[in-house]
């Protein structure tokens, strides 16, 4: 763009955001065509995969094949064994793969794909039921699938009508929303969602829990109840979490003392060193339960009423301190 007036970039750059906004506009339009016409169609392909005793084999080739590949992806991660089958692939010996139990998602806009139709002979001697997502309902695959869902659109976002853009927005949105009504159906909860998600930050976030974090023994700070502050000031220092647990003598749980804590004593006040824990400690800390999801305790200290917090308590059965949990630990397990 070298050489361009101040005025030809800005006649430019005006040209390129407005296509961007027709692009998006009219891939908005289909989506909204879509919902509007969503009917019962629709139920009964997700009742047939929510009814399926095996898996459901999305098919597809060249674009739609790519949307496809993310169907099944999303319906594998929500709790629908599920698998792509590359329409070319299945004709040369992939289609092995497919059982008598399975449920097919056949993704096409035109609906006349020959790799694509050449294989619904075989699905219907295996006696597998067909689903078809395809922006033509008077198609081939349209006559002879089960189940018909229309993804057809008024036009692509192409200014020549042709390169897939809004057809396949829609495909893909048609699949979302068929994978999460059924997922909601077969009530996947956070905890079944985590199971098949263990990698990664987002399985972090789902299966890391308190007690897999919390400092406990040797590292968990604490100081008796009757201890002067200069004793609170080593514990604090020695276990560097930015604070310590104060407990009376069963070991009970009756205050703390952090960091905070001492820099507002120490403006209030220099004889620090022999005031008696008691005296300065906070009587009513935040605990939490070690079972808690990490992602939750992390929440509760950073939406905390007052002020955020740095640490939680977690207590055993006696009200004892069994661990404490650095906002830190939580940041970094999470990712």
């Amino acid at each position: 763009m070298n050489g361009l007036s101040d005025e030809e970039r800005d006649v430019l750059e005006n040209r390129l955001i407005a296509h961007g906004r027709e692009v998006l506009v009219i891939e908005r339009d289909g989506i909204a065509r879509l919902a509007s016409v969503l009917g019962a169609e629709f139920a009964r392909a997700a009742q047939r995969i929510i009814g399926t005793k095996g898996r459901l084999v999305v098919c597809g080739v060249g674009k739609s094949g790519i949307v496809a590949r993310k169907i099944a992806a999303t319906f594998a991660s929500t709790g629908t064994p599920a698998f792509f089958l590359h329409s070319s692939e299945a004709v040369h010996g992939d289609l092995g793969t497919v059982g008598s139990g399975d449920v097919v998602l056949a993704v096409s806009k035109s609906g006349e794909g020959q790799e694509l139709l050449s294989m619904i002979p075989v699905f219907r001697d295996i006696g597998v039921s067909i689903i078809a997502i395809t922006g033509s309902i008077g198609s081939t695959l349209a006559e002879r699938a089960d189940i018909v869902l229309d993804a057809s659109v008024e036009k692509e976002a192409c200014p020549m009508d042709l390169v897939p853009t809004a057809s396949t927005t829609v495909a893909l949105a048609l699949g979302d929303a068929l994978a999460i009504v059924v997922m909601r159906e077969k009530d996947v909860d956070a905890d079944r969602f985590a199971i098949f998600h263990p990698g990664g930050a987002l399985g972090r976030r789902l299966l890391l829990r308190v007690r897999d974090v919390m400092h406990t023994g040797v590292e968990l700070p604490t100081i008796r109840d009757g201890a002067l502050m200069h004793e609170v000031i080593v514990e604090i220092a020695n276990k560097r979490l930015g604070m310590t647990t104060i407990v009376d003598g069963a070991g009970r749980l009756v205050g703390i003392v952090s960091d905070g804590d001492l820099k507002r004593i120490l403006m209030d006040r220099s004889d620090i060193l022999d005031v008696p824990v008691q005296e300065v400690m906070i009587r009513t800390p935040k605990t939490i339960g070690e079972n808690v999801l990490l992602a939750e305790a992390l929440e509760r200290m950073e939406t905390a009423a007052s002020s955020p917090i740095t640490f939680l308590v977690i207590l055993d059965d006696d009200g004892c301190p069994k661990g404490v949990i650095h906002i830190h630990d939580c940041l970094k397990a999470v990712g």
